[in-house]
């Protein structure tokens, strides 16, 4: 049996699953402590989970044929402020290299309390560039404390040259280096700059992780190469990281939503991994994980990042009481506070109990409530008590607790606080969600996110804790993941190879497109795609003047698909449990060889049902029944390709509208196979026609294709 392996460095620990290749089912998992405080660092606990793993699962090393791992070291350095002071070596010359001069001189930045990102700046007009000069530079960064390089100039995304010359001088000091134009392609010197400088501040300590990792894999004698989970949901190979360490921040819960992506199959959802102190909520939408620039210290970078938002409520989140009143659960947990849970004690051990306050940590209010026995024992009151005293924990569930003792916890602080245990239970869980609920309201708002069919998944240890109560409260359906309490590895052990190549355009011609369109490929092979395997998607975001090109590929050629392929009246079922819509209202509209467009008509009542209307929507839902696509009111074309370069634009031309800002283009998307050209953020035909052209290249004139044409999303 082949295997897949995935490896998920916590914060506390480190879990590794093993994925049969071929069924894409869990087949082992182990899990050991993250060895922070090792000499060989986290790369210790790597390897001790991974011989664990193989051990216990009788898995022979010539049998994995992928390995990765995600990490949340790079998040830490900066969430703690230990990062390498950084050294910017600026060029420019005349009126633009005084702007260039102070674009790229970056203040201070605050990652922690007193922890300050520190960098020094040197600049040099490009006349005066030369191998001695670069040399003195480097010279005096190095001086000035400087432990890593950046190279920084105006438009070294066109032409690179002289920032990689001055990577290849540091090398002669035997310093690390980066440059602007490595970590992005988009024009604005200020963020480009900032960009590589976060990245540099990490680039030291990264590089010594990434190969004390690698020797010590290398030693258990797995010739698969080692990938790393990057922040959008992709992995890369180790020299990747070792010049963008960056985009490995934040890949652990990217890694949780690609496990729920690519394991549990969802179309419209809030994906919230749920720990023991935390819970990190993101969006996926039309199967795809939301996507970001992320923020560090307040600022913004050009790295694509997982839109995650963490709250500080979790499974084991404690309960603050004051005044007999429920203040606030959260943020301090049974974790941070030492204690064992409540729930999973041994109710012999909860007899004769009292209910006690405490401080978690110096500096809490002494307001957070325990229990403590005759022996001087004491226990944490959770939300993971509350979840199981109320039922909305199942019993094939990870915190699935013991009832009794959730049970004498509730009822001893109802005592206390002279409430009902019921409605008690019910008032801590109210306070826990306003938190989640928060964040949940904003990520809806801000995604444009339709409740009709919007689902919430819950993965990580303490979902079920967190997860019914929520989705009740919000109207939602709600499931909890398979294999929740390692949904981030199993994401790790499935993620394909992925690369984003983004240019500043504001007018891009086929060329522009095909160019940008090769690169990506180019980059995602170097990343450790197979090519055959390789697909790029391309986006045209006209309100920024960008061009997005992605690349997505395996390590190995798979011989399937994940997950299983539906009949089409499976697929009919999925949509009608998903809508709540009756299964004469579901139609096969149209289809390709992957792709099903299915419109549901449903009638909606307004004005106290006096006035009645049939609404239709569009939906693309692929084999496995996960929903692509979903657009009101929208026109279905079937068209070949030849059709599509000879006649679409005059078909354009008659759908386009006009309002007060002129030209109103429609959203456009085509279904060919299993892929959808996506054309809804071009906002010019000709650029419109000149992306289908681009991906359309090299596909028979008669292959029949499916187009969508429906009005611009606002």
């Amino acid at each position: 049996m082949k295997v897949r392996i995935g490896i998920d460095v916590g914060g506390t620990f480190t879990d590794a699953v093993a994925i049969d290749n071929e069924t894409y089912e869990l087949v082992g998992k182990a899990k050991v402590p993250t060895t922070h405080v090792a000499q060989e660092g986290v790369a210790l606990g790597i390897v001790q989970s991974l011989e664990k793993l193989l051990k216990e699962g009788d898995i022979k090393v010539s049998d994995v044929v992928f390995l990765a791992h995600g990490t949340t070291q790079a998040t830490n350095a900066f969430l703690e402020g230990d990062v390498s002071k950084v050294g910017i070596f600026a060029l420019g010359t005349g009126l633009e290299g005084k702007k260039a001069k102070a674009d790229s001189k970056i203040d201070e930045i605050e990652l922690a309390k007193d922890r300050y990102l520190r960098s020094s700046h040197q600049f040099l007009d490009t006349s005066d560039f030369n191998e001695e000069n670069a040399k003195e530079t480097i010279q005096t960064l190095i001086d000035d404390d400087a432990e890593v390089i950046v190279a920084s100039e105006s438009y070294s995304v066109d032409n690179p040259t002289r920032e990689r010359k001055i990577m290849d001088a540091a090398k002669r000091f035997d310093i690390p280096a980066t440059a602007t134009q490595e970590v992005s392609k988009l024009y604005g010197l200020k963020t480009r700059t900032k960009t590589a400088v976060l990245n540099a501040s990490i680039l030291p300590k990264m590089i010594q992780t990434v190969n004390m990792t690698e020797e010590s894999v290398q030693k258990t004698g797995i010739q698969s190469q080692l990938m790393i989970m990057r922040c959008d949901g992709g992995v890369m190979n180790v020299d990747e990281v070792r010049s963008r360490p960056i985009l490995t921040m934040l890949s652990g819960p990217a890694a949780g939503v690609a496990g729920a992506l690519m394991y549990e199959k969802v179309s419209n959802g809030i994906f919230l991994e749920v720990g023991g102190t935390s819970t990190d909520i993101s969006v996926i939408k039309n199967g795809k994980v939301m996507i970001e620039y992320a923020q560090i210290g307040g600022h913004k970078t050009y790295v694509n990042s997982l839109d995650v938002r963490t709250v500080g409520i979790a499974g084991g989140s404690m309960v603050k009481v004051e005044n007999n009143q429920i203040l606030e659960v959260g943020p301090r947990s049974a974790h941070i506070a030492n204690l064992p849970y409540a729930v999973y004690t041994d109710p012999k051990l909860l007899e004769d109990i009292k209910v006690i306050y405490i401080q978690p940590t110096l500096g809490d209010s002494k307001s957070y409530v325990a229990l403590e026995n005759k022996q001087g024992e004491q226990f944490a009151v959770t939300l993971a008590c509350v979840a199981n005293y109320l039922g909305y924990v199942e019993e094939e569930h990870y915190a699935y607790g013991n009832k009794e003792s959730a049970a004498i916890a509730i009822e001893a602080l109802a005592n206390e606080t002279g409430k009902d245990p019921k409605q008690l239970a019910f008032e801590i869980s109210e306070k826990a969600a306003e938190k989640n609920m928060a964040v949940i309201d904003k990520m809806i708002k801000d995604y444009d996110l339709d409740l009709d069919g919007l689902h919430m998944i819950g993965g990580g240890g303490g979902a079920s804790a967190v997860v019914p109560f929520l989705a009740e409260k919000k109207g939602l359906k709600s499931t909890i993941n398979k294999n929740a309490e390692v949904i981030s590895p199993i994401g790790v052990a499935l993620a394909m190879v992925r690369e984003v190549v983004e240019r500043s355009m504001s007018n891009p011609s086929e060329d522009d497109i095909l160019r940008i369109r090769k690169e990506a490929e180019e980059a995602v092979v170097r990343a450790g795609a197979e090519l055959s395997t390789v697909e790029v998607q391309v986006e045209v975001d006209a309100t920024q003047n960008i061009v997005r090109a992605i690349g997505t590929g395996a390590t190995d050629l798979r011989t399937k698909e994940l997950g299983k392929t539906l009949t089409l009246d499976e697929i009919k079922e999925k949509v009608v449990e998903t809508y709540q819509t009756k299964p004469d209202e579901v139609v096969e509209e149209d289809k390709t060889d992957s792709l099903h467009v299915i419109k549901t008509s449903k009638e909606e009542r307004k004005l106290w049902g006096l006035m009645k209307k049939r609404k239709d929507v569009v939906h693309v839902v692929d084999n496995e029944g996960v929903i692509k696509l979903k657009k009101n009111s929208a026109s279905i074309i079937s068209m070949n390709v030849e059709k599509i370069k000879n006649s679409f634009m005059s078909i354009l031309e008659d759908v386009v509208g006009y309002g007060d800002g002129g030209v109103q283009v429609p959203d456009v998307y085509i279904l060919q196979g299993k892929r959808i050209i996506d054309c809804s953020g071009v906002i010019d035909l000709n650029q419109i026609m000149a992306l289908v052209n681009v991906e359309l290249q090299g596909v028979d004139p008669q292959t029949n294709l499916v187009v969508i044409i429906g009005k611009r999303s606002a």
